[in-house]
């Protein structure tokens, strides 16, 4: 007899909720064996590369087996707290950094400041000493306070 589209599918098409859970030790065993295999080949080992050689995606690692994912970024060098704890040091490390240089700014600014009133000042004593020296100022001595 052949089903049509509307007919249920009867429960032995369907597997049952015992053999998923077989198929998932099974999945996870193929996982761990495929990690071994490419070791031992010496090829590069990624999550990728072990989903490939099951025969399975990638986020079916990620989402239904994170320990394998785990196992497998271990072996690669960056499990997941190492990985974190590596970015938070290089942030304190920046955030320390960020502050020298923040203080630097600060101080440079003021150091800016200074310059530009001197430069200013020394800008006004060139253009009245170019003035006198042309003849177009002339320049009254002060009086002397007599005692």
């Amino acid at each position: 007899m052949k089903k049509g589209p509307t007919q249920p599918a009867s429960s032995t098409d369907a597997p049952s909720r015992t053999s998923r859970g077989r198929n998932g030790l099974k999945t996870k065993e193929d996982l761990q064996c495929a990690i071994l295999r490419l070791q031992n080949l010496g090829l590069k080992i990624s999550i990728s590369a072990v989903a490939r050689e099951v025969g399975v995606a990638a986020p079916l690692i990620h989402n239904t087996y994170p320990d394998i994912a785990e196992a497998i970024r271990r072996i690669v060098g960056r499990g997941t707290r190492e990985q974190r704890d590596e970015k938070r040091s290089a942030l304190v490390a920046e955030r320390v950094a960020n502050k020298a240089l923040r203080e630097v700014i600060v101080k440079l600014k003021e150091d800016l400041d200074k310059l530009a009133s001197v430069n200013m000042t020394l800008m006004t004593q060139i253009s009245v000493l170019e003035a006198v020296a042309a003849g177009k100022v002339v320049q009254i001595a002060k009086a002397r306070k007599r005692s």
